[in-house]
């Protein structure tokens, strides 16, 4: 039924996060413990969310359509919306202008500001993309409009069960979550590319090789899955030893959370600490040699 048996990872990190759901709404109740730990996993979440609409799970439409449904309810929102805004656009222009979420739209800069509001920033400027694509489904392609529905409802309908059941656990373990989820699936691909180059061959992500991106499905691994978005993420490994040399070293970390640490907080206080924007300097060089090309062209003229 899988198409990658490495999928069965997947599948106990399904069954982990429904369990704990059930787990802490019926029997446990509120541990802190327990609640960080469903929190990592509903970031894993919106880590299969992404790697299930790029790769397939299962071979069967059907039981695809439940996983979409069962990511949906846990995601916290609709799973069709990564075609348009992740597949079809940021693929495509890859943090360039005319990507829905490109890290420069308001700042060039990189610090705790700037990254705690993109996924705000980012979520709203997605949402024209999600309605342009349901618009252009029900006019060609009805089906796949009443499947997208479909996921509106069966969220919506999760969610308003829960609170009529118990608000204040909903909260705690239906809406905390799935923001959780949401929230840091933006927080991913903002230190993956902003201050990289988006119009370099090889230098356009960020990547991060440690630990955390053993736990998350390789998410790490940024360059190569822009280069073969289609590469099931078991075999991202792989392709990523064949072109990191080619990556420059600035954009090449072992720990996500050593990143964090040294950007947004040691960074503060002395910016040697702080990444460098590729991108401005990219800019930069090539005012240079505009203005130089210019002087040439001056100097001709007055010759």
């Amino acid at each position: 039924m899988l198409r990658y048996k490495a999928d069965i990872k997947t599948l106990i990190y399904m069954f982990i996060t429904t369990s704990l759901f059930i787990l802490q709404w019926t029997v446990i109740g509120f541990n802190p413990i327990v609640f960080i730990i469903y929190c990592f996993f509903s970031i894993a979440v919106a880590v299969i969310t992404h790697n299930h609409n790029h790769v397939r799970i299962w071979k069967s439409n059907f039981l695809n359509t439940l996983q979409d449904w069962w990511l949906t309810v846990f995601y916290g929102f609709p799973v069709f919306a990564w075609i348009p805004t992740h597949n079809k656009n940021h693929h495509k222009m890859n943090n360039r202008v005319g990507d829905y979420t490109i890290t420069y739209r308001f700042s060039e800069k990189n610090n705790f500001l700037t990254l705690i509001t993109y996924p705000t920033i980012s979520g709203f400027y997605q949402q024209k993309a999600i309605r342009d694509y349901l618009k252009d489904m029900y006019k060609n392609k009805k089906s796949r409009f009443y499947l997208a529905i479909a996921q509106y409802a069966v969220l919506v309908i999760w969610i308003g069960a829960f609170l009529l059941l118990d608000w204040k656990k909903a909260l705690l373990y239906v809406i905390i979550p799935q923001q959780v989820s949401l929230f840091s699936v933006l927080i991913f691909n903002y230190v993956q590319h902003v201050h990289a180059n988006e119009e370099s061959e090889w230098n356009h992500s960020r990547n991060f090789t440690g630990f955390l991106n053993f736990l998350l499905f390789n998410n790490g691994l940024h360059t190569v899955h822009h280069e073969t978005a289609g590469l099931h993420w078991s075999q991202v490994p792989e392709e990523h030893k064949k072109v990191e040399h080619l990556i420059d070293d600035s954009l090449k970390e072992r720990s996500f959370w050593w990143y964090i640490f040294r950007n947004y907080v040691m960074g503060f206080f002395n910016k040697k600490y702080k990444t460098d924007s590729m991108r401005l300097q990219r800019i930069e060089q090539e005012q240079r040699e505009l203005r130089k090309l210019q002087q040439q062209e001056s100097n001709a003229v007055t010759a």
